[in-house]
């Protein structure tokens, strides 16, 4: 099953998005029972600050998404103000 995670940075948070951002790229492609199918930051409205993540990713069920999550850089630093994971249903353009 596919799972989208929205996650906003608090308000302080690019120096610790940037501190910690190659172990959580690290993080997001090793191996493991979560898929990462699509990620990225997330931009501010002038699209030149990083100001939260979006991921796509595949696990078995939520449960597993979210104790995944526990084990992210960014998680451990505190980066995100909120994080949020929903069940997702690929209409278009889903992976074959």
């Amino acid at each position: 099953m596919y799972f989208v995670i929205y996650a906003k940075d608090r308000k302080d948070g690019l120096p610790i998005r940037k501190a910690n951002r190659d172990a959580h790229l690290a993080f997001l492609r090793a191996p493991g029972h979560v898929k990462v199918i699509v990620a990225g930051p997330l931009l501010d409205d002038a699209g030149e600050v990083m100001i939260g993540s979006m991921l796509i990713v595949e696990a078995a069920d939520l449960s597993a998404v979210k104790a995944w999550l526990t084990h992210d850089p960014y998680a451990k630093a505190g980066l995100s103000e909120s994080v949020a994971v929903h069940p997702y249903i690929w209409a278009i353009g889903a992976p074959e």
